[in-house]
């Protein structure tokens, strides 16, 4: 008798193997295996086929190769070849917890949702910077509590490291439009439009690696910047005064220059705001992470965070304002 999963997890991965082989042996250990995987590589140079074939025998899985054309796509052609009545979509560089599908299906069964999001977490295993950036992108303080916690109340917008749908929410929506940056949100919106409703399961979260140096977390940001604006010209009344945060922090810097030379009062107040918010992230993180390395980093994580987001949004609106 062939098997006939319940949900179908889709991995669009691109030249990482190591990380693949981190999530897939994470998925042996889940307590419920009524799941099948899906490994779409986008073009790589280093292939994880090798990979793939380590976990025939431990896992319901299927390897698909395609020429580059981003996540969104790629997640697509996943969700072609899906069997399951649910697609789970995780990021390459996730490693997932053993009782995320036992806690995603208590409110699958109970509550019967379109969609769902759970949050995302630090692992052990995390360097400290790790540690900080995952830190950075979920605080209130650095991203005003847009990317789900805890609490959540009315409609929740999914992101694609820990995002489920319904086949009906594909056929409907037929997945991805965008191609790459800010496609999850995109999506989301279109959910909701279609009058989908989508919830947190706080239980069901992932850890997310995220990157591992803070260059390449800023060209991250940066790219999430950029995918808002694209967001907003699509979906007028997408972008709102919280989007706008980082960059008003990014120009508040280059006004710190120029009252440098010009205006020491207001350079001190100025200054004063920055070095206050400086300190409550600090405070913040140490008091979520019980570890004075990480709340130091989390500081130049916020920083590059707010500025690497601030400079993509403000490019991209230029960019077509100009």
């Amino acid at each position: 008798m062939s098997f006939k999963p319940k949900y179908s997890v889709v991995v669009p991965v691109y030249n990482r193997p190591d990380e693949l082989r981190e999530l897939l042996e994470s998925l042996t250990q889940q307590t419920l295996k009524n799941f099948e995987v899906i490994i779409v590589e986008d073009g790589s140079t280093n292939r994880s086929d090798g990979v793939v074939d380590e976990f025939r025998d431990k896992l319901h899985i299927e390897y698909i190769f395609k020429p580059n054309s981003g996540p969104g796509p790629s997640r697509n052609l996943g969700f072609a070849h899906a069997k399951g009545d649910y697609f789970v979509v995780f990021d390459s560089d996730c490693i997932i917890p053993p009782a995320y599908f036992e806690e995603v299906d208590k409110v699958v069964i109970s509550d019967k949702p379109d969609a769902w999001g759970g949050p995302d977490r630090s692992h052990e295993s995390f360097t400290p910077l790790q540690r900080a950036m995952a830190y950075t992108m979920s605080s209130v303080l650095t991203t005003g509590g847009i990317r789900g916690g805890k609490k959540h109340l009315g409609w929740f917008q999914p992101r694609s490291f820990n995002m489920g749908i319904s086949k009906q929410v594909y056929r409907e929506t037929e997945g991805f439009a965008f191609s790459r940056y800010a496609e999850d949100i995109e999506l989301s919106i279109r959910m909701k439009k279609c009058g989908f409703r989508s919830v947190l399961i706080p239980e069901a979260f992932v850890y997310h690696k995220r990157r591992t140096t803070l260059n390449q977390f800023y060209h991250q940001v940066s790219n999430f910047g950029k995918g808002r604006v694209l967001v907003g010209r699509t979906h007028p009344g997408a972008v709102r005064l919280t989007h706008w945060l980082p960059a008003f922090f990014t120009m508040g810097l280059l006004a710190l220059l120029i009252l440098l030379f010009t205006n020491s009062t207001s350079f001190i107040l100025l200054a004063t705001l920055y070095v206050l918010y400086s300190l409550a992230i600090v405070i913040d993180s140490y008091q979520s992470n019980q570890d004075p390395k990480v709340a130091l980093l989390s500081l130049p994580a916020a920083w590059v965070q707010l500025i690497g987001y601030g400079v993509g949004f403000l490019k991209e609106t230029f960019h077509r304002n100009g």
